[in-house]
């Protein structure tokens, strides 16, 4: 009996696999497919390390492999096994480097769904980017059975009361509304034993710091803290020693380079930035761009213009009511719309992998907001334009930026290469990870994708008041060479002339002739 028993054992294969899966679990796995376009030393200088490598579960591995990933960034190799042994963690990189998966996929590891409780909490500044965040937290652990929600300002509090009623493993959310719900009760953050900020600076500006102070007494005192951010202002460094306990710091930004980003200013009357613009869409070979404005007003205006120049276009800015930004983010995010114009409410961590063109219609007024803004373009490394339009009072901002950053932005010259910013093959661009599949049958076109720039867009202006859609009257533009016209140079200088390169001059005035 007993060698019956170890012969039967010795025929039996050991495997963790569920039990329709073999050894080669991967084949039958639905990956998008592969992005062939070129990336950034800042992506591919990894250790050469697979997510193998980090022990996590296979039902994790589906989900991440099914999203698109094939190997860790440096961020991911750097942060995921850390993060895996409950270990503090502050960690400073480039936003589009693959941070949000840096610290959602060891959160979605530590959860276990069997514990109807609370187990982590992920704080973001803005509804878009909480958005963006829970569903990659869904989309990475669809295959966990865990239960992900999102919470945030302007909208209804009694809808989250009401999902709280059941279990939910992983909150992402803004810090108000959290707090809203921890201090009435509904909000269980006793068994909460990971804290993770994104966006670091941001939260912990004077507005928002006494709301993370306030959520964290209702955490563990064994909690673990994971901060992520692009920059980290002095208020990092005073949360980090008040609340963190030997945090592994993590700092792939040794210089403030926007790696993989091409940056040009065009020196512009503000009387010219519309025509300016209108040469720009001529000439460009655009995929999807952003187009920034300092005020709501403005972001209006521009947007009206633009949808009468011809070229569709959506809007977004904090006066709109929630449901229709969400609904404007969406659309945008999915290719239903191939420009939007938008206040900085965007520019924090917001992940759309087709934009490559950011343009600056309002140069911004300090160096935090133009690196959160251009990190709109080169997405998870891939290459991308930045093109600012400033005028004779924007070069003092111009130069102390470019000091700050420690990067140069050059004049535009009058063709600019394609290679810079242009992907090779349309079918290379990768669909966001939020995206659903497409249902056999359907098409591209029908799954919501835009036209390139230059392509006919016809449309309507759609959304009302607040709607922040408009949508041109189909004109079509040829995609001519890249770059401003050779006989058009002058709308890009005032009359030939540059901004100093140099400190500004004590001297104030409008521009000499030179």
């Amino acid at each position: 009996m007993t060698s019956e028993i170890t012969n039967q054992l010795a025929a039996t294969k050991l495997s963790d696999a569920p039990p329709n899966m073999g050894a080669d679990w991967k084949d039958g796995l639905k990956a998008p497919v592969k992005d062939a376009r070129p990336q950034t030393e800042d992506v591919t200088a990894t250790k050469g390390l697979e997510f193998e490598d980090f022990f996590i579960k296979r039902e994790l591995m589906m989900g991440i492999f099914e999203a698109g990933f094939e190997k860790p960034s440096p961020i991911q190799e750097e942060t995921i096994p850390v993060a895996l042994t409950g270990r503090d963690i502050l960690a400073r990189a480039k936003n589009g480097t693959g941070k949000t998966a840096a610290f959602v996929i060891p959160t979605l590891e530590r959860v276990n769904p069997k514990i109807s409780k609370t187990q982590a909490l992920i704080l973001v500044p803005t509804r878009e980017l909480a958005l963006q965040t829970s569903q990659v937290c869904k989309t990475l652990g669809k295959h966990l059975g865990i239960n992900v929600m999102v919470s945030t300002g302007g909208t209804g509090l009694k809808d989250d009361i009401i999902r709280l009623s059941d279990p939910v493993h992983i909150i992402v959310g803004t810090p108000g509304r959290i707090l809203d719900l921890a201090g009435k009760g509904v909000a269980d953050l006793s068994t909460c034993q990971t804290f993770v900020m994104d966006e670091a600076d941001k939260l912990l500006s004077p507005e928002f710091t006494p709301v993370i102070e306030q959520l964290l007494a209702f955490h563990p005192k064994d909690r673990q803290v994971m901060l992520f951010s692009a920059t980290f202002p002095i208020v990092v460094k005073s949360f980090k020693d008040k609340h963190m306990n030997s945090p592994y710091e993590i700092n792939l930004m040794d210089e403030l380079t926007l790696r993989g980003i091409t940056q040009y200013y065009a020196f512009v009357e503000e009387s010219q930035k519309v025509h300016c613009l209108n040469t720009l869409f001529n000439k460009l070979q655009i995929n999807q761009s952003i187009i920034f404005c300092n005020s709501t007003n403005r972001v209006e205006l521009l947007a009206k213009k633009i949808t009468e120049l011809g070229y569709s276009c959506f809007y977004s800015h904090a006066r709109m009511l929630q449901h229709n930004r969400n609904r404007v983010f969406h659309d945008f995010r999915n290719g239903v719309c191939r420009n939007l114009v938008c206040s900085d409410l965007l520019t924090r961590g917001i992940d759309i992998q087709a934009v490559n063109v950011v343009i600056n219609f309002d140069f911004p007024k300090n160096a935090e907001t133009y690196l959160h803004r251009i990190g709109r373009s080169g997405r998870f490394g891939h290459l991308g334009l930045a093109i600012n339009l400033i005028n004779w009072e924007d070069r003092f901002n111009l130069y102390r930026i470019e000091q700050e950053l420690g990067t140069e932005i050059q004049p535009i010259p009058q063709v600019i290469e394609k290679n810079l910013y242009v992907y090779e093959s349309p079918e290379n661009i990768p669909r966001p990870i939020s995206s659903s599949q497409r249902q056999p049958g359907q098409s591209r076109d029908q799954e919501g994708t835009a036209p390139r720039q230059g392509q006919n867009s016809r449309g309507n202006y759609r959304g009302g008041r607040g709607g922040g859609q408009f949508q041109g009257q189909g004109r079509g533009h040829p995609s001519g060479p890249s770059g401003p016209p050779g006989q058009q140079g002058q709308q890009y200088r005032q009359n030939g002339q540059q901004p100093r390169r140099g400190p500004p001059p004590q001297a104030t005035g409008q521009p000499q002739a030179s």
